[in-house]
């Protein structure tokens, strides 16, 4: 059986592959707001549905309730220069989301709210200043032979 002619769950129940689609666009942020950086429970279609807006990764960013209420059907960009806590990081990181750029988008709004910065398995801790241990060298293997590796 090859993987082409498998039937998978979210063909068969749409609903769930449009809640998945959902978290997804979620944990990209980790679950906060694009615009404010609060918590976000909701979905925001950057250029509005009365607009033309499609419900796809580039036009929907995750928002708390308070910015999609507010928002409303309004154009995102000029809605946002307008707000309180308008960042130009976050601006920027919209633009790159809407762009398709998710990548840049996460960088953008990290560097707008450090603490957003997934601890990933296997990812090292930051350097800390005082007593250091060095990881133990293993032989290096090279063409003719293996060569161990000086202590510094």
């Amino acid at each position: 059986m090859h993987a082409r002619d498998a039937v998978f769950l979210e063909d068969l129940c749409p609903k769930l592959r449009v809640r998945r689609w959902r978290q997804s666009l979620h944990s990209y942020t980790l679950q906060t707001c694009i615009y404010c950086g609060k918590p976000s429970e909701s979905i925001d279609h950057v250029l509005p549905q009365s607009r033309g807006g499609l419900s796809v990764t580039e036009n929907c960013v995750p928002a708390c309730l308070a910015c999609n209420g507010h928002k409303s059907d309004a154009d995102a960009f000029e809605w946002y220069r307008r707000q309180r806590f308008y960042d130009p990081r976050r601006a920027m990181a919209i633009r790159a989301w809407v762009d398709g750029d998710l990548r840049l988008a996460m960088r953008l709004l990290q560097w707008a709210n450090p603490q957003l910065q997934p601890q990933r398995e296997g990812q090292r801790e930051p350097h800390r200043h005082g007593p250091r241990s060095t990881p133990a060298r293993s032989p290096i293997p090279l063409h003719g032979g293996w060569i161990q590796p000086q202590a510094a």
